[in-house]
């Protein structure tokens, strides 16, 4: 088989568990503090899949991991730490967006045009431009995705992470977040996961755990403002840590 026929099935392959974890999460029901929930693989499947078929072929040497989607990042854009203006101009990925039939009204998804800046994403992003020059460069061997395609909002608007969920909904959603992973790691081979935060390391521990030919798996800080560590030189931990890890070497 050829290379680029063998890339191709890869991000076929990607393209269509990421369609199974859309629709198995759309089958879930969540109460408690959740009083809204938004699903990006549905509304903005265009986009990601725009993402999964440009970038998501071949192996990857190293998947980072992040949580789940933030409100003004892959919620708006469909892509994994997808703050706008770098989403369409370096990954070069655009899409009409229209958002959940069921929106909280001080969390609209206004798509490409959402004027909101994600921090995490941004930094994120940014740092794989500054090192990489061209995504082609940082995807040739990375990939960038999140274990849980859910945003959970509570009454207020505030944002609800998958960890604080009730014990049995957080249940069944890490089942079908931790098939999903399992099935990425079949498709990429990495030889490296990373959770970008605790949250997404730990969760790979516990889904990779009996993974043949299993991969290191790490992490890194997460990039969100929220951190007092992430506002103090959030790229150059990051650098540090992966060097340690042995996956980048000195620039």
């Amino acid at each position: 088989m050829k290379p680029s026929e063998k890339s191709r099935e890869i991000s076929a392959a990607v393209e269509a568990a990421a369609r199974t974890l859309a629709d198995s999460a759309d089958q879930l029901r969540f109460g408690g503090r959740t009083a809204f929930v938004y699903n990006p693989l549905d509304y903005a499947w265009e986009s990601h899949a725009a993402y999964i078929r440009r970038y998501g072929a071949g192996s990857k040497r190293v998947l980072f991991l992040g949580m789940n989607p933030g409100p003004w990042g892959m919620a708006q854009t469909g892509v994994p730490f997808g703050e706008v203006s770098l989403v369409r101009d370096w990954l070069q990925i655009e899409a009409n967006i229209t958002g959940p039939q069921v929106q909280h009204p001080k969390r609209r998804i206004h798509g490409f045009d959402c004027s909101r800046s994600e921090v995490s994403g941004r930094r994120l992003w940014g740092l794989m431009r500054e090192r990489f020059g061209t995504p082609d460069r940082f995807f040739q061997d990375h990939y960038v995705a999140n274990y849980c395609p859910l945003i959970f909002l509570e009454e207020g608007g505030k944002n609800l992470t998958p960890d604080k969920l009730p014990a049995t909904e957080r249940e069944n959603l890490f089942r079908i977040c931790d098939s999903h992973l399992q099935e990425m790691v079949r498709c990429f081979h990495p030889d490296y996961v990373i959770g970008i935060g605790k949250f997404a390391a730990a969760r790979s521990e516990t889904a990779l755990r009996e993974s043949t030919d299993r991969p290191v798996v790490g992490s890194i800080l997460h990039p969100s403002p929220a951190s007092p560590l992430a506002n103090r030189g959030w790229a150059e931990q990051v650098y540090r840590k992966l060097g340690e890890m042995g996956i980048w070497k000195e620039k």
